[in-house]
């Protein structure tokens, strides 16, 4: 059997609390120590780089997907398991999000919010029934979460929505999480 993948979206930056880069080293690691792939933007900047350089630390297998444009910007990571370059940003989206198995959502800015969108509004449309967590490290996404439900309460979606996305508060949370709903490896 293959081992499932997880994809983390996560931010290019680093963020001000330094307890964000810490998550992103833990998840990196656990990833690899349960022998969970990470497939993430293949930045080597901010938390993206991190989490994957703590993976390949603990000996991890790492798939990235980068579009051309980002190369120079987000430092393409090219010695990865496995690097791909896509021409926009749409087809790294959908590259990503093909080859896991689960979906984490660490800190970070616009492009983790339109990550995490997309993926919610295809679990809400029925297209995938994958697990999407967010990683609230100290309470970073809690906003986000009131904004959710602010939604639900006005009628714009039914609680149901809400129920598509498990919050966890930190990364021992998550792994549970992560065991309980990837396939074992055998």
């Amino acid at each position: 059997m293959i081992s499932p993948s997880v994809c983390v979206f996560c931010g290019a930056r680093s963020g001000n609390d330094t307890s964000y880069r810490e998550a992103a080293q833990t998840v990196g690691t656990a990833l690899a120590l349960h022998k969970w792939r990470l497939v993430y933007g293949a930045g080597d900047v901010g938390l993206m780089g991190t989490v994957a350089r703590a993976a390949q630390d603990a000996g991890g297998e790492t798939f990235g997907v980068i579009p051309t444009h980002l190369m120079k910007a987000e430092v393409g990571k090219t010695d990865l398991s496995t690097f791909v370059i896509t021409e926009n940003m749409h087809e790294r989206k959908k590259v990503m999000f093909m080859n896991c198995d689960a979906i984490v959502v660490l800190p970070g800015g616009a492009g983790s919010l339109d990550e995490f969108f997309e993926v919610l509004t295809w679990r809400q449309l029925q297209l995938h029934q994958k697990p999407i967590f967010l990683l609230n490290t100290n309470g970073f996404w809690d906003p986000l979460l009131a904004l959710l439900q602010h939604v639900i309460d006005n009628g714009f979606a039914d609680q149901t929505l809400r129920e598509m996305v498990r919050v966890v508060p930190d990364t021992d949370a998550l792994v549970a999480g992560l065991t309980s709903a990837l396939p074992k490896v055998g």
